[in-house]
């Protein structure tokens, strides 16, 4: 998997780790898609099990964020391997769950995470953030490129296919289950006292607001090869027509976060979903401990002061993101795999 992945800088500040001892490690490579859509390039990063020894890098690290340990460029663990692709919230990156992933290779899973252009933290071109429905159409790409790429094919289980999404990546996999974008209705709800913070983000980036982005929007965005989503506290349900979210066939753990310090109403987001999905299909998870940017990755002690600082008003990410978000993290990984078994 050599030269499939150069590390970022953008920020973040690489340093040596220890010498390693466990038998299997994460490796960590380039993620580069090449297909046909060469006016929305996406890269970011693969995870993946290594039974490889020498020396680790602390990845992803800098003053406010704590990193993982990988072995760049590791030979790949032999055999096939469960595949999940995760999705970022509105501005994030590939990096925002960096936690999740190297928790998920620790279980036997290969990860793929990306930047969505238009909507990630370094890609904000206007035109992409409101060509919102190739948000989905991007995870499909990676999936393409996985189980077509002779280098990271091989190791990969097209029968145990996976998808998470935080926030807008929430959204993201919603539509992928088959969640249908219906115009009509959320225009309404937007004009109404219910409207929430998802009705501006979409303003703000002009989504569906002509006539053709609207077809776009409403069509078909499904991908039947995902067999499971997590939705960890979802932007966007009041999107979605109630009849395609019943319609719904695969297995979906819903997270929502009740401490409300990102603005995010329950009532029209996680709650909203669990009801209006076959009961069957889904597991609705409400940790009371639980808020919206625990799906982030841990923060070092002077990671809030920092941002407060550097950021203000960005400091929020870091509230409680310390021990307590690790304990999150902990359940959040355990619902995970649970939900990807």
């Amino acid at each position: 998997m050599k030269n499939l992945f150069h590390i970022t800088a953008l920020s973040f500040s690489l340093c040596a780790g220890a010498v390693y001892a466990d038998d299997q490690q994460t490796g960590l490579a380039e993620l580069s898609v090449s297909d046909s859509r060469s006016d929305r390039p996406i890269g970011g990063f693969i995870w993946y099990p290594t039974a490889q020894t020498g020396s680790t890098e602390t990845v992803h690290t800098n003053a406010v964020w704590q990193g993982i340990d990988v072995i760049k460029d590791a030979a790949p663990e032999a055999g096939k391997h469960p595949f999940v692709v995760l999705s970022h919230g509105m501005y994030g990156n590939a990096m925002n769950q960096t936690w999740l992933a190297d928790a998920l290779v620790d279980e036997g899973y290969i990860v793929a995470a990306i930047s969505h252009p238009g909507t990630s933290t370094w890609l904000r071109d206007a035109d992409h953030a409101r060509a919102l429905w190739d948000r989905p159409g991007d995870i499909s790409r990676v999936i393409d490129h996985a189980l077509t790429d002779p280098e990271i094919s091989p190791f990969i289980d097209a029968d145990r296919i996976y998808m998470a999404g935080h926030s807008l990546g929430g959204f993201t996999a919603v539509a992928l289950a088959g969640g249908r974008f219906d115009p009509a209705a959320f225009d309404a709800f937007c004009a109404s006292d219910a409207a929430d913070i998802g009705c501006k983000a979409l303003a703000n980036w002009n989504v569906a607001q002509s006539a053709d982005d609207r077809i776009e929007m409403a069509q078909d965005l499904s991908d039947p090869r995902i067999k499971a989503f997590a939705v960890y506290d979802l932007g966007g349900t009041q999107t979605f027509s109630p009849r395609s979210l019943a319609a719904i066939e695969r297995p979906m753990l819903v997270m929502g976060a009740p401490v409300d310090i990102a603005g995010m109403n329950l009532d029209t987001e996680s709650r909203a979903l669990s009801t209006l999905l076959p009961p069957a299909k889904v597991t609705y998870m409400e940790p009371e401990t639980l808020s919206h940017f625990d799906f982030m990755g841990v923060c070092k002690p002077a990671g809030f002061e920092i941002l407060q600082t550097e950021e203000p008003g960005d400091e929020i990410i870091c509230r409680d993101g310390g021990a307590a978000r690790a304990q999150d993290h902990a359940m959040i990984i355990k619902a995970t795999v649970a939900q990807f078994q």
